[in-house]
């Protein structure tokens, strides 16, 4: 057995050694500075991994060597899953063109979304990117209300084109007033760990909700009216956010008073993430079904596709406009083929399931880590959507910003990627291949527990001691464009000692 698993693994080895015999890496890398646009930010660009092949919940750099996946929602049934790729390789063989032809993978693909839906949400309309789905989300809502006006949350992050730039605080934070879109309105993100109303406030759900209440009477008075309200159904890039129960209720009824549609993202947490449920909205309760339902990333396992879904009203208001809607590639065989697929080895492979008994695993893991580790302030999320909020102190809710990248930094130097977002940088984010493990749990976390120990030894951190962290000085100085958003981090200690004294951070403008 032993000589098999061997006689496998140099197999793997040489596999990826063939794949990354292209180019080596310096010249990968000086090939894209030169072709590639400098806006196109690198994961851990002071030292990229080049990725050659992935399978499951791993990825393997030019060498051979393996790297424990905990960032890609994209691959969410697992890297190159057989079944995925044998869905596509086969259709793809026999056909692909575009929708305008009948074609009975589109409609039996319809089928197969809408069943996991309300009965309400019935019409899809096929594209390609969670960007492209967003978009067509607002012409949807525009059309249907023929309001401009669109209310969108503190951190979100809906997509990169101008449409959806203009939505995005997340991207558009940097700009001036002037610069931005003076029909988009930002209310408060529904954070009751660092928001501005909390875990010990009464009601945070009516509360936050009152505040889009409040703004859509000031939208009015300006002499405005509102389109859509837009929201991550959980925030992602905000921080891995979790609104109060009852939010989304409250917000839909204020919106559609005032003539407007609620749109639910699920591009980063649709598709059985959470694990108690197949959509994130739904953790709201049965009572709430959004008028619009737009998806993204994991819908393909990694191919190019994605869906705005949709009520009937809604779309025939679209088409009342006398202009036809064709997208070349959306639902085009191919892709719906994959995407069955998808649906079929997350129901074969009972991944909602694995997410919610992985995921209880993992946060049970990190409460732990949060009764041990003062730079822990808040452990939230759902199934495999969790985040560890670090901060320098518990009662200033001071983010550690500079810790959260070394964290990061530590932990792909021992073969784990995991990322770091929200509005400071300083929440660690999970969101691996829906397959992750127990064991992974057990790996990346017991990694974590050995880097904070040995961060809050350097700073002379204890559990009781809540005062605020002070910097040390620097012996060395990396940069942390982690994630690719332009966060660069001053990073101070000495290689030759694992103990290292994180340095202060400052964000640069994209």
């Amino acid at each position: 057995m032993l000589l098999i698993f061997a006689s496998v693994e140099r197999k793997a080895l040489d596999d990826s050694r063939m794949a990354a015999e292209i180019f080596v890496k310096k010249q990968t890398i000086d090939l894209r500075k030169k072709h590639i646009g400098p806006s196109c930010k690198i994961f851990f660009s002071h030292d990229p991994v080049k990725i050659v092949r992935a399978k499951g919940q791993y990825m393997y750099d030019e060498k051979g060597q393996r790297y424990l996946d905990c960032i890609n929602n994209v691959a969410h049934v697992g890297h190159c899953h057989p079944d995925v790729v044998k869905a596509g390789a086969q259709q793809m063989e026999v056909l692909n063109t575009n929708s305008r032809f009948l074609h009975d993978n589109l409609v039996l693909y319809a089928q197969r979304l809408q069943a996991t839906l309300p009965d309400k949400l019935s019409v899809c309309y096929f594209v390609n990117s969670g960007s492209e789905a967003n978009d067509l989300a607002l012409r949807l809502a525009w059309q249907y209300t023929g309001h401009k006006d669109i209310i969108t949350l503190e951190n979100a992050y809906h997509g990169h084109v101008s449409s959806l730039i203009d939505i995005s605080p997340y991207k558009f934070q940097h700009l001036s007033d002037a610069e931005k879109n003076q029909s988009v309105h930002v209310a408060p993100s529904p954070d009751v760990y660092r928001g501005k109303y909390r875990a010990d406030h009464p009601d945070p759900a009516s509360a936050y909700a009152d505040e889009v209440k409040d703004m859509i009477h000031g939208v009015h008075e300006k002499g405005g009216k509102i389109a859509a309200f837009i929201a991550e159904s959980l925030q992602s890039c905000g921080g891995q956010v979790i609104p109060p129960t009852g939010y989304f209720q409250q917000v839909a009824q204020h919106v559609r008073k005032a003539g407007g549609l609620f749109i639910a993202d699920e591009v980063q947490v649709g598709f059985g993430r959470i694990g108690t449920h197949f959509w994130a909205f739904q953790l709201q309760g049965e009572d709430f079904v959004p008028d619009i339902v737009t998806m993204g990333k994991p819908i393909g396992n990694g191919h190019p596709m994605s869906c705005v879904v949709t009520t009937k009203e809604v779309a025939e208001a679209f088409m009342s406009s006398g202009m036809e809607y064709f997208n070349t590639f959306g639902g085009n065989p191919v892709s719906c083929a994959i995407g069955t697929a998808v649906l079929d080895v997350i129901e074969k492979e009972d991944l909602q399931g694995n997410a919610l008994r992985v995921g209880g695993y993992l946060a049970s893991l990190l409460e732990q880590q949060k009764e041990k580790h003062p730079l822990v302030g808040d452990i939230r999320g759902r199934g495999l959507f969790a985040g560890v909020e670090l901060v320098k102190d518990r009662l200033t809710l001071t983010p550690a910003t500079a810790e959260a990248q070394e964290v990061i930094y530590r932990l792909k130097e021992q073969y784990i990627l995991l990322s770091a977002d929200g509005p400071h940088r300083n929440v660690l984010k999970f969101k691996p291949p829906m397959c992750f493990t127990k064991e992974d749990a057990d790996l990346v976390v017991g990694k974590i527990d050995q880097i904070l120990s040995e961060l809050e030894e350097a700073l002379g951190l204890k559990l009781q001691n809540t005062m605020s962290l002070q910097n040390g000085s620097s012996k060395r100085q990396l940069p942390t464009e982690e994630n690719g958003h332009g966060y660069l981090g001053a990073l101070s200690h000495d290689r030759g000692s694992s103990r290292g004294v994180p340095q202060q951070a400052k964000r640069l403008r994209t």
